[in-house]
């Protein structure tokens, strides 16, 4: 079928459909909903007439389809929420009223918002994690399975469409209206760790919790508990890996990320490191860094984390949203090269359930007092911990990609001697859409891997890669078919199997004689000083366009036209794509 999707943002789940939707033979397009009413829906008109498209799909849509649309042609909305649930903070209140299970539907676009006839539904568990977390992983998941039975059932011809209301229905409906922020303000004096936590989760993307800290008012973005530091309530007591801890009555918690509240008439903020974004502001306080090695199960949070059970070892860091900043990519080479001392024959990286990685950090580097240094500084990290991973060569290493990757974080994974990716993951294995050629020895290893025709037509198309997809090229070793919150123990398992394999002593054994090989071909250093001799130029060139697409893409500035409502990168904070901040 020609099957049209209609979003509010390239985001996670309409890439995964766009990727998913191609596997399965059918021919997919893309519309993205500008906010100005006039030209988008003109804009939706005119590409349902270029496109004539049997099905329209709506996975993230945030404005309401034109009525001579969906009249004319079946439109199915995602809706993350149960059947007979409306409104547009659904997935927010799931997670800060703390339902245990969750919904996803997909109804017919009609007159009254979330209110069509449904097509199809999936329930999905809700484990203690934030909203953009769990969208990229459980909802989507739900999503994907909702949105293809849907497409089966409309391709039949023969399904008829369950009314919420009306002769015969039986769901019960409840329409609920934006959660606003007086609703999600928290009271330090009075509110559990507990309902803290809930709070920062539901809104860890967007929009954030409004509050006051030392004297300002912030949106606070994500949320993590603290087992052991107390404090007064409501004051700040400790920092670790750029994040701040905050006591609360019965005990504290570590909130990653800031945004400083508009001014009026100034520019628009955006999220950044907590202690960055209070820079001359930060008091003196003490830092409290978690032990990298675990010798028992983690009690409190780091963003940065090594474990071994027997012969494998685990490196796991999850950064938000998945940019890795300077120091972040410093930080985590440090710990990469500790693992590599340990005496283990499999080492595995990442691993987590969300985000691998995405590359540089955009955020950061908008605000940083020169961009193009910290842009070169930031893309010289990156290609630091590639590089490491290259020329690793007692050991097999292995990237478990649990979540999305994108540019430079994809090129990252390929560093590896394997790669393994849970079976919903979703890869954009390119630099262009921000105006970059790219970095992290991509014109190695993407090669190496795919072959130059691939190679070349991965980074010049610029489209998602579903998982399966990715086997097919390639580009992945192996997928992991389990939920998001199985994805460690699975992995864990296959480490074990592969580090007591007889085979991997002898691959590690050929190991060097093959890098030495490629070297005498043609040094490393070779490959990233053609890299960065480009990169170099876009960094400090203020009229290149990679400037301008950053600073839109960090100020979250809206496509002005048709031309510009094309599929892009839509994580906060990277040059990737991912939740896209206004994914609920």
């Amino acid at each position: 079928m020609h099957i049209l999707l209609l979003a509010s943002a390239f985001n996670s789940l309409t890439q995964r459909m766009h990727a998913e939707l191609r596997d399965r033979g059918h021919t997919v397009a893309v519309e993205i909903a500008v906010p100005d009413m006039s030209v988008r829906d003109a804009s939706l008109r005119q590409a349902v007439r270029e496109f004539a498209p049997d099905l329209v799909v709506a996975p993230m849509l945030k404005t309401a389809i034109p009525r001579d649309v969906w009249a004319a042609r079946t439109c199915l909305v995602v809706h993350p929420g149960p059947p007979g649930d409306r409104g547009p903070s659904s997935l927010d209140r799931a997670v800060q009223e703390g339902a245990d299970t969750w919904g996803v539907t997909v109804l017919q676009a009609d007159e009254e918002m979330d209110a069509g006839a449904v097509w199809a539904s999936a329930a999905f568990p809700v484990p203690p994690v934030g909203k953009s977390d769990l969208y990229r992983n459980e909802v989507s998941d739900a999503a994907s399975r909702a949105v293809h039975l849907a497409v089966e059932r409309f391709s039949s011809g023969a399904y008829v469409p369950r009314p919420q209301s009306g002769a015969g229905a039986e769901l019960t409906i409840r329409t609920r209206p934006y959660l606003r922020q007086e609703h999600r303000r928290i009271d330090w004096t009075s509110d559990s760790t507990e309902t803290v936590l809930r709070k920062l989760r539901a809104a860890d993307s967007f929009p954030g919790v409004r509050d006051e800290l030392l004297g300002d008012e912030w949106f606070l973005h994500g949320g993590h508990p603290e087992p052991e530091l107390r404090g007064k309530t409501g004051e700040l007591v400790a920092v670790r890996a750029g994040a701040v801890c905050r006591a609360t009555i019965d005990g504290a918690v570590w909130i990653p990320e800031l945004r400083a509240c508009r001014r009026p008439d100034g520019p628009t903020t955006f999220k950044l490191p907590a202690t960055t974004a209070l820079g001359e502001r930060m008091p003196a306080l003490p830092q409290r860094p978690a032990p990298l090695h675990e010798q028992g199960r983690r009690r409190g949070w780091s963003d940065i984390s090594y474990r071994e059970e027997g012969e494998a070892g685990f490196l796991a860091f999850s950064f938000p949203g998945g940019a890795m900043s300077t120091t972040q990519c410093r930080r985590l080479l440090d710990a990469y090269r500790m693992a590599c001392r340990r005496p283990i024959s499999v080492l595995v990286l990442g691993g987590g359930r969300d985000f691998f990685s995405n590359g540089i950090h955009l955020n950061v580097i908008e605000a940083a007092a020169d961009p193009g240094e910290e842009s070169w500084a930031n893309i010289n990290a990156m290609n630091d911990l590639a590089e490491a991973v290259l020329t690793t060569t007692d050991r097999l290493v292995v990237s478990a990609v649990g979540g999305n990757a994108a540019a430079g974080g994809v090129m990252l994974a390929l560093a590896a001697d394997e790669v393994w990716c849970r079976q919903a993951t979703v890869l954009n294995p390119h630099y262009r859409l921000m105006g970059l050629f790219g970095s992290e020895y991509w014109t190695y290893t993407l090669p190496r891997r795919v072959g130059a025709a691939a190679a070349e037509h991965l980074t010049s198309t610029a489209l998602p890669v579903s998982a399966e997809a990715a086997v097919r090229l390639g580009l992945v070793d192996r997928t992991v078919d389990c939920d998001a919150q199985s994805f460690s123990d699975e992995v864990a398992l296959l480490a074990a199997q592969l580090a007591a394999s007889p085979a991997t002593r002898l691959r590690i054994a050929a190991k060097k004689a093959e890098r030495d090989k490629d070297e005498a071909r043609k040094p490393l250093a070779a490959y990233r000083a053609q890299e960065l001799a480009v990169m170099r130029r876009i960094f400090f060139d203020p009229r290149s366009s990679y400037h301008a697409l950053r600073r839109a893409f960090v100020h979250k500035d809206p496509p002005a036209s048709r031309d510009g409502a094309r599929p892009g990168p839509d994580q906060g904070g990277a040059v990737g794509s991912g939740c896209g901040d206004a994914c609920c």
